[in-house]
């Protein structure tokens, strides 16, 4: 739980931050191409720890005595949760298709950002940010794809417990990379 707090903080300090910059412009005039940019930097951010978050966290699926994730579960005995492996019944291919899927947008949001800061200093000036965007349109397939397969195959006929905070946060990573993939493909490099 306390990756997803700091997952949280972390979203909200830039969240913070954006709103700090966007609140300068009212007051020392700075180009808005680099507010954008900035904007567009920090939503790209937020992306990747919220895919690592929902990667890594241990919250997919929850109980009152247990916690499972994409990679293992844990179940709370005597007070202290205790490591044991996904059950034999879960469908193996699936859930490598979720652990794959997973994994494969975080590496393509992180790509895409050192793309992206790659392309500020080389693409021609009124160009799209086509390379980036391509890399964001990977990373939002991949995690809509894991999010959806856990959603369809894994605990639909379970009457107990509840999808966790990673789960959620695949979900919102899901929107949030699509709308960076979205903001990708149509900024265009300042002429000016």
């Amino acid at each position: 739980m306390s990756l997803f707090r700091s997952s949280l903080r972390v979203s909200a300090v830039m969240s913070i931050i954006l709103l700090i910059i966007i609140m300068s412009v009212c007051v020392f005039p700075l180009s808005v191409m680099l507010i954008l940019l900035a904007a567009i930097f920090i939503l790209h951010i937020t992306c990747i720890c919220l895919l690592l978050a929902a990667t890594i966290h241990n919250a997919w699926w929850m109980t009152d005595t247990m916690s499972t994730d994409i990679w293992a579960r844990w179940i709370l005995i005597g007070g202290k949760w205790s490591y044991t492996e996904i059950p034999g019944h879960y469908p193996k291919e699936y859930l490598q298709v979720v652990q794959a899927s997973s994994v494969l947008a975080c590496i393509f949001c992180i790509l895409g950002l050192f793309v992206f800061v790659a392309q500020l200093y080389t693409i021609p000036k009124g160009n799209r940010f086509l390379f980036t965007g391509v890399f964001q349109l990977l990373a939002w397939l991949c995690i809509m794809i894991a999010a959806s397969i856990y959603t369809d195959i894994f605990h639909k006929d379970k009457e107990q417990g509840w999808y966790g905070a990673s789960f959620i946060l695949a979900w919102i990573s899901v929107c949030l990379t699509f709308i960076s993939c979205i903001t990708y493909f149509t900024l265009r490099k300042k002429l000016a």
